[in-house]
Formats: structure tokens, sequence, C-alpha cells
């Protein structure tokens, strides 16, 4: 039985506890509530046997309160992990962001709360859910892969996130976003070969899991051969997965303050580097929010301040940003405080990545076309070497394959480390494939949609041999 409306028991619609929330936050400057409710389905498996199939649900609660304090305005947060909240804790949580932000003292960022530009009519609707019904017909053809030859582990998992935003001026919005990814591994029956597929997804009705097994089971006919490689610098076919990962990389670096300030690899003698031509391929690096099924949120849901982001913007729109426009730097990210700082334009952060402007030829087309070199299907462990020129280190794993004659001749029996720049990636490309949606390897967990060409760098540095594989 439910409790009253008014009891310490009651369970609240989500647009109640942001309704709630505002309301125990009058006597405050303003106020920003944004609540999420998760619903997620999971797949696992290994050595070619089910081990989890699951279901679970997940909620949190965000107040930012925003105080006048001697100086300015300050900004306070606070998060509950309560998929639905009892109406006596929310005072709690308000009163513990107003401490928070008193304690902060006046916020750098500080700027006027966004005001309302219209009603989201699907406000007032439940939070979307997933099902382990989700995978049904990947769930039937995956089972006709595990009884194939090879062992294969993997997991799969499809989360639906909805979010309101409530703030004390007036806004009310509402987003569901859907995200899903699948990740295989397979080994030969002695294990000593290992190969990764991997695709992202919004729904799991375009994932071809037999198509990802095949790939897999093909690198791992590449295998059958495999010969000893000296670290230097090889002419490197990347993969669309490899290719995400250095980029998504590129995009995190390019935040306004730093290259304003002199910290950056986007900063010049002059100021940030917008503008500057890093290739004379037509290649454009975007974040669209409204890109066919790789779409995010269109208004920010901030929980927490740092450079080119900040609390102050809850509820502003998100937009198309080009991070490189036909070969030149574009935007770099800047919050509004910033943007009227430095006197530039407000541009938000982006969910997705999108590089355009290759041949549409397939990476198999590249392949027939070298003479000699290597081919990497994905990366691991990459890390930042050197911010100023945002040089990379990071591991090879699960299959690197040398080219010879145009085709793929064997594999190399090590990994290698690598040192190298994704601003040199779009600098020293000399071909450009066909755009297709990917998995990020490194970033997965962070950053899922993504869709990138295979590329061409000539001598890409392997600066040392790693062992494991």
């Amino acid at each position: 039985m439910n409790a009253p409306v008014g009891g310490s028991l009651a369970v609240l619609r989500p647009q109640d506890v942001v309704e709630r929330t505002l309301a125990a936050a009058t006597h405050l400057h303003g106020c920003a509530v944004i609540v999420r409710e998760t619903s997620e389905a999971v797949l696992r498996w290994a050595n070619s046997t089910m081990t989890t199939n699951g279901h679970t649900t997940s909620g949190q609660v965000t107040v930012v309160a925003f105080v006048a304090v001697e100086g300015g305005i300050a900004a306070g947060v606070v998060s509950s992990s309560v998929a639905v909240t009892a109406a006596a804790q929310l005072e709690d949580l308000v009163r513990a962001a107003e401490s928070a932000a008193r304690d902060a003292g006046p916020a750098r960022d500080a700027t006027p709360l966004l005001h309302p530009t219209g009603d989201d009519p699907s406000w007032s609707e439940p939070a979307a859910e997933t099902s382990i019904r989700v995978f049904g017909r990947f769930a039937g053809d995956l089972a006709e892969v595990l009884a194939g030859p090879n062992r294969h582990y993997g997991f799969a998992s499809h989360e639906v996130t909805t979010v309101w935003l409530g703030t004390s001026t007036g806004i009310r919005r509402r987003w569901v976003q859907p995200t899903g990814s699948v990740e295989l591994n397979a080994k030969t029956p002695d294990l000593q070969g290992s190969a990764w597929t991997g695709a992202s997804t919004a729904d799991f009705s375009d994932v071809d899991v037999m198509a990802l097994a095949s790939e897999a089971g093909r690198r791992l006919e590449w295998g059958g051969r495999r010969v000893s490689l000296d670290p230097g610098r090889y002419d490197t076919l990347l993969s669309p997965s490899s290719v995400s990962d250095l980029l998504i990389y590129l995009i995190w670096s390019m935040d306004g303050r730093p290259a304003q300030e002199g910290r950056s690899a986007f900063s010049g003698p002059n100021g940030p580097r917008v503008g500057e031509r890093l290739t004379d391929l037509p290649l454009t690096l975007a974040s669209d929010p409204g890109a066919p099924g790789l779409g995010y949120e269109t208004f920010l849901t901030v929980t927490g301040s740092g450079e080119g982001i900040s609390v102050f913007d809850n509820g502003a729109p998100t937009r198309r940003v080009e991070r490189v426009s036909s070969g030149t730097i574009g935007e770099l990210t800047y919050s509004r405080a910033e943007a009227a700082e430095f006197g530039t334009r407000f541009t938000p952060p982006g969910d997705n990545l999108i590089l355009t402007g290759g041949s549409g030829e397939s990476i198999e087309d590249m392949v027939a076309r070298t003479e000699r070199g290597l081919l990497l299907t994905c990366l691991w462990y990459i890390r930042e070497v050197d911010p100023v020129t945002l040089l990379l280190t990071g591991l090879t794993r699960d299959g690197v394959y040398l080219v010879d004659g145009g085709e793929v001749v064997a594999e190399i029996d090590h990994n290698f480390r690598f040192n190298y720049s994704p601003l040199d990636v779009l600098r020293r490309t000399t071909e450009v494939g066909a755009t297709e949606r990917t998995l990020p390897r490194e970033w997965k967990d962070w950053f899922t949609r993504t869709a990138m060409p295979p590329v061409r760098v000539p001598e890409f540095n392997m600066s040392s041999v790693s062992l494991g594989r």
C-alpha cells in the first residue's frame, strides 16, 4: 500500500522529485535538479558458454544549489543514488548542496541562469525501459556463433537512460538516451590466437553478430602465420575503431581556456589556433545531436563545473559543432562564462563524434593498395604523454597484421607500444575511406557513439615491443 503523498515514505515520480526539490530551494539564489533513471539489460558469455543475463534499474538525483555569497554566486552539487526519493529526503539534499556552495565560495563560472524557451511535451511521461527482449534476434544468432569451432568471449549491454531537468527559472526538459554495444573476442581452440570485434547500437536491431564473428574468424585465420617485427615507423592502416579512440582524446583536449592560456596543443603564438589548416583533405570532425542513430541530449545536463563546462549552463541547447572543418581547426569548447570572458561563442561539448570527407572506399580496398605495412584493428591503454603536442602513448591489442603485396599475410606475434598525436593522424594521413558506425575499444564505457573511416598514416611510430597479448 502506498503511503499518503505527504508522508515520509511516499514514492515520488521523477517530475515530483524535481518540483518538490525546487520548492524546498526557494530561499536560494537558484537551483537545478537532475533526475536520471537507467534501465539496463546485459548478456555475457565466456568460453562459448552463456554465463550471465539480467536486467537492472538504477537512479540518481542531483541537486545544484546556487547561493549568493560575498563576492558573487556560489554553486554546490550533491547527488544521491536513489531511483525514487522520499519527500523528506529532498530537503536534506537541498541543505547539503547549499552547504557545499557556501563552502566553495564565489564561482568563477557564475553567469545568469537560463530561462525556458518553450514547453517540453514529453515532460510528464514516465521513464523509458529496456528489457532482455531487446536481444531477441541477436541472442538467437549468438547461439549459432557460440556453437562454432572458435572459442568466444564477450559482453552485450543495452541501457536506456531517461533524464529530467528542472530549474528555478522554469526550465522543464526530458530526454531518453538509448546506448548499446557488443564486444566479441574470438580465440583459437588452443587459445593462442585472439581477435576482437565490436559494434555500437541504439536498439540492437542493426547488430549482425554473425558478421562480427565472421570478421573475428577471418582475423584468426590471418594469425595462422606469425612473424616478428622490430619497432619502427610503418605505413599503417588504422581501423575505424582505432581512429575513434585517437580522435575521442583529441576532442576531449579541445577546451578553449587551456588554448587561450597557452596550456594546450591548440595554443598558438597569437591565441588559439582556430582556423589553422591541418590537412588538404576535406575532412570534417563533428559532434551532432541530430545525427541519425547517434543522437544525444539536445540540452545540457551538468553535474559539475570544469574547463569548457559549467553547472550554470544547465538547460543550454546543444548543437552541431565542427571540431575540424574541411581540414582546418574548428570550434573549441567554451562554457557561457568562458565565452563571455574570451569574447567567443558558447560551444557545448558533444556526445558523439563523426569524421567525414573520405573516398568511400573500404579498408579492404586500402589493403589492396598497400605494398608493405601494418593493419591495426584496435587500440588499448591510451594515455597522454605531452599535452602541449597532444602526444599519446598506447598499445595495440588482439591483432596487428602484416600487409605485403596488397594482402594480409601474417599476424605480428607481439603487440607494439605506439607514440603518436591524433593531430598528426589528421595532418599526415594520406588516404581516408568510408565512414561507418564503429565502437571505440579504449573509451567505450565513456564514449560510445562514433562513426569513423579507416585511414592510412605513413610512418606511424611503433616505439617499442609489448610482449603481452
